[in-house]
């Protein structure tokens, strides 16, 4: 793209060390105020944490013309810069770069990438003008290339160049990758995709990952925008509000994330679950890739709900704080209910599959006693210090607003269906196209479901959202014609633990109300075996791993298991619980479910 206006804001970013993992930055403010002052971002949107990103910053200098300016700094991430205003001001810094996840930013001899939350200065005053950034090949690998969704002004064909943003928000919520990775592009409503794989293995299956994502791509599209007939939109509807979209993939030995752009997203996950060459796609995909797939259609889902439908807490962001809300239950568990939903109906999963899913989140949910102590509402307001910073309590303490929040976006939606007038699809629709050019409240909500049910739902969100109490997912699933069973739940929910097992048995939680607790477990213990049961005297036995407790426990409901902690030992005298028992869903109706699963009930005229 050429004929854009030189910005009054401009990065130039280059690697000045692979080995030290660090970027150099330039930034040039032609009409500085002032004083001018700068800040970086203390969070990135989309992962609630302050993350202080300023601490990866150093030897930030200051000058206009050939004159060095001193800089006073404000606070941890804010800096003045004591010059004139008018004249050109060109900042230069280093940014350390080796945190290898989604949120900040990362460098060595492999692998580039940032989010402009780690690496660009805020200009205070100027955030809406234009901003350039510009990427440096230079000192780079040979075969290193760029990908970025920003539009680029004046650029090579590996990449490298000039980029354009329309103001601040809109460069840093566009992340860069650099190094030689795959590349692939489909076409998906008439909008182009790259996909774009760093770290594959050369078994990886390219073509199997662009078909997959096509169709998840596609399914969404028309979930928001309708089908089209002809290459055009049905009459009524709006346009995509992306012209294009970029997948940018980190593919590594142990990890898995998300997070969500306005026209992009920067995905990790391991490097085993990609599709291979050498697997039959008549088999379906592993469990790996349905959890890949799974996280492509959960961050797409985003491109609509979160970063243009936005809560009105986020209508413009204030990088220098937390950014309360108490809305993350619908932006993001509404999100975690179609992401594995419009698998199914993209035809990437079966019933089967998608029911084994919604099995697994349902029980996690259940098995979390937070759920009881904060409702989701009060969840997604703590996000900031409970979600993003868990420790061996938060299952005590909270619940997930992506767990809990799905099974509430379940029932309303089973609950709209059963009514016979609308459904969750339609809700959402209307949600778009009432609050896409502005932010979104609950009473939005519930005045859309009001509109399209017949009916208020007002005390359902209240109970359901911000109560404690459970959902009522066993009457609604059997009326959708899903069977709702119960089995016994693994060894380890029996006695209320959570635990890993590698070389030995390490507690990580204890949770409230459990066997365990009232044994007097703690995280932390290092459970090593147990005593002869029933008081009778026999040997001891050593355990590496939980599932062998009952193999030397036999008929005994009693024991005394013998834990380190602090390397002090100690036994703890332990009495097995009654039975607990966890949810099996399979289907009763295959009408009903098929309905649900394989198409948009869509309000009735």
């Amino acid at each position: 793209m050429t004929g854009r206006p030189h910005a009054q804001v401009a990065y130039k970013v280059q690697a000045l060390s692979l080995h030290a993992h660090l970027f150099e930055v330039t930034l040039r403010v032609e009409q500085p105020t002032s004083r001018q002052t700068v800040s970086l971002p203390v969070w990135i949107a989309g992962s609630y944490l302050v993350r202080e990103f300023a601490k990866n910053l150093q030897h930030l200098k200051a000058r206009q013309g050939r004159a060095d300016i001193s800089l006073t700094q404000l606070d941890k991430c804010t800096w003045q810069a004591q010059c004139e205003a008018g004249r050109p001001l060109i900042l230069t810094y280093e940014v350390y770069a080796f945190d290898n996840s989604v949120r900040t930013a990362w460098l060595d001899t492999q692998r580039g990438f940032f989010n402009g939350t780690s690496l660009c200065l805020r200009v205070h005053g100027q955030e809406d003008r234009p901003h350039d950034l510009t990427l440096i090949g230079a000192g780079l690998p040979a075969d290193w290339q760029v990908a970025t969704a920003l539009m680029g002004r004046k650029i090579s064909p590996k990449g490298f160049g000039t980029y354009w943003a329309s103001n601040y928000e809109e460069l840093v919520d566009s992340p860069v990758e650099m190094g030689s990775f795959w590349s692939g592009t489909f076409v998906a409503g008439e909008v182009p995709h790259r996909f774009v794989v760093a770290g594959a293995a050369p078994g990886f299956d390219g073509a199997r990952l662009l078909t997959d994502t096509q169709a998840i791509c596609e399914a969404e599209i028309s979930f928001w925008h309708g089908k089209r007939t002809h290459g055009k939109h049905r009459a009524g509807r709006d346009q995509v509000p992306h012209q294009h979209y970029l997948f940018m993939l980190n593919a590594v030995d142990n990890g898995y994330g998300g997070l969500e752009h306005r026209h992009a997203t920067a995905l990790i996950c391991k490097r085993a679950d990609l599709p291979r060459l050498t697997q039959t796609q008549a088999l379906g995909p592993t469990d790996g890739y349905t959890k890949l797939l799974g996280l492509i259609s959960h961050e797409y889902f985003h491109t609509w709900n979160v970063k243009r439908l936005r809560p009105a807490e986020f209508a413009r962001y204030d990088y220098s704080q937390e950014n309360y809300t108490d809305l993350l239950w619908f932006f993001e568990g509404f999100t975690s209910y179609y992401d594995d939903l419009l698998l199914r109906r993209a035809d990437r999963i079966d019933d089967a599959t998608y029911l084994a899913l919604l099995e697994k989140t349902i029980n996690q949910v259940l098995q979390t006693p937070g759920r009881q102590v904060q409702s989701v509402a009060q969840a997604s307001f703590d996000a900031w210090i409970k979600y993003y910073r868990q420790d061996e309590n938060t299952v005590n303490a909270t619940i997930s607003y992506y767990t809990k929040g799905s099974l509430v976006a379940l029932c309303l939606d089973l609950s709209l269906r059963q009514a016979g007038k609308t459904s969750l699809d339609a809700v959402m629709q209307a949600l778009w196209r009432r609050c896409q050019a502005g932010p979104m409240t609950e009473k939005d909500l519930l005045a859309v479901l009001a509109e399209l049910a017949g009916q208020s739902f007002d005390k359902t969100i209240a109970r359901w959202v911000h109560g404690t109490n459970d959902l009522p997912l066993r009457e609604l699933l059997q009326r959708q014609g899903v069977q709702f069973t119960e089995e016994p739940a693994p060894l380890a929910d029996q006695l209320g633990l959570q635990v890993t097992e590698q070389n030995g048995i390490l507690i990580k939680s204890v949770l409230r109300g459990s066997a365990a607790e009232q044994a007097g477990f703690a995280s932390g213990d290092e459970w090593l075996g147990i005593a002869a049961g029933t008081g009778k005297p026999g040997p001891g036995w050593r355990l590496n791993r939980l599932d062998e407790l009952p193999l030397y426990l036999g008929q005994a409901q009693t024991f005394k298991a013998l834990i380190a902690r602090d390397r002090r030992l100690t036994e703890l005298p332990m009495t097995l619980p009654e039975l607990i028992m966890q949810v099996k869903l399979g289907v009763s109706d295959p009408g009903p479910v098929s309905q649900w699963l394989g198409s948009s009930m869509l309000q009735k005229s």
